[in-house]
């Protein structure tokens, strides 16, 4: 009877440290753009507690959301809303995807800062990336070739952009694409005559970012809605996770001021921020 008590007593601390170890390890998967919230958040958070083990990958906030599904990950990062299709294959896969907006984000349109070029209309980068304008001429530019720089498709900024500014267009054949914000940057950078666009929190002093329809992509013109090219940047579980847990103290600490000047710090905009 003794041995039997023990025996229970030893399993029962074996799945209680199992569960515990379980979620004290996080992993992290999706989108570029979220990335470095996420990466901020989980030094952070690793930080006070010692015991805590989180990985943030960075491949797209498609393979965040394919990752999430197949119960790869605790957390999908998401530069865009789940589509009903993944929503389908989730609940399929007898996971629920709940929502959690964490920051506001504007989509800047770069040029390398050599580039005269001020200011283009939604309806000019349209052109551009459909190929029916090709010299930065054409837009009161230099007489210089355009070379338009895309994100794959798996990103949601990709997707972002492809709802707000293509109006369903498809983008041309001669585009170049990359799979980061930070390759996107480097290719701006590198490169006279090219053009792209990456989230607010890459824009920088090697690169310029040009204002939309004369509106530029500013924390405060981003959280009025006034900046055309803005969307909000999510953050995805199984569930709402339990108040308390690791995961629940991960995707809430946005609403904190660590998380507030962590968010701001990176370049992006709190959904709490408030204009007086």
């Amino acid at each position: 009877m003794k041995m039997t008590k023990v025996l229970l007593a030893m399993v029962c601390a074996l799945i209680l440290g199992v569960s515990a170890s379980a979620d004290e390890k996080i992993v992290v998967e999706g989108s570029s753009t979220v990335g470095p919230i996420a990466k901020a958040f989980a030094e952070y958070l690793m930080e006070k507690d010692k015991s805590l083990n989180i990985t943030v990958n960075e491949s797209g906030s498609g393979n965040g959301a394919q990752a999430l599904i197949d119960n790869q990950c605790q957390v999908a990062d998401m530069s865009r809303f789940m589509k009903p299709k993944e929503y389908q294959a989730a609940v399929a896969n007898s996971v629920m995807p709940t929502a959690t907006a964490i920051a506001m984000d504007g989509i800047a349109m770069i040029v390398h800062p050599s580039n005269p070029v001020k200011d283009l209309k939604i309806e000019q980068i349209r052109d551009v990336y459909t190929g029916k304008i090709t010299n930065w001429k054409d837009l009161g530019g230099p007489d210089m070739p355009i070379i338009m720089i895309s994100r794959d498709s798996s990103s949601g900024t990709y997707e972002t952009f492809e709802g707000l500014v293509m109006n369903k267009e498809k983008i041309n054949n001669s585009a170049e694409y990359v799979g980061s914000n930070g390759q996107m940057r480097a290719r701006i950078q590198s490169t006279k005559g090219a053009i792209g666009y990456v989230g607010l929190g890459f824009v920088d002093k090697t690169v310029k970012a040009v204002t939309v329809n004369n509106i530029p992509a500013t924390t405060k013109t981003i959280a009025t809605g006034v900046y055309p090219i803005a969307r909000a940047l999510f953050m995805f579980t199984n569930g709402y996770p339990k108040p308390g847990s690791n995961v629940h103290k991960f995707i809430t600490l946005y609403l904190t001021d660590d998380g507030q000047s962590i968010i701001e710090r990176i370049g992006f905009i709190p959904v709490t921020y408030y204009n007086e």
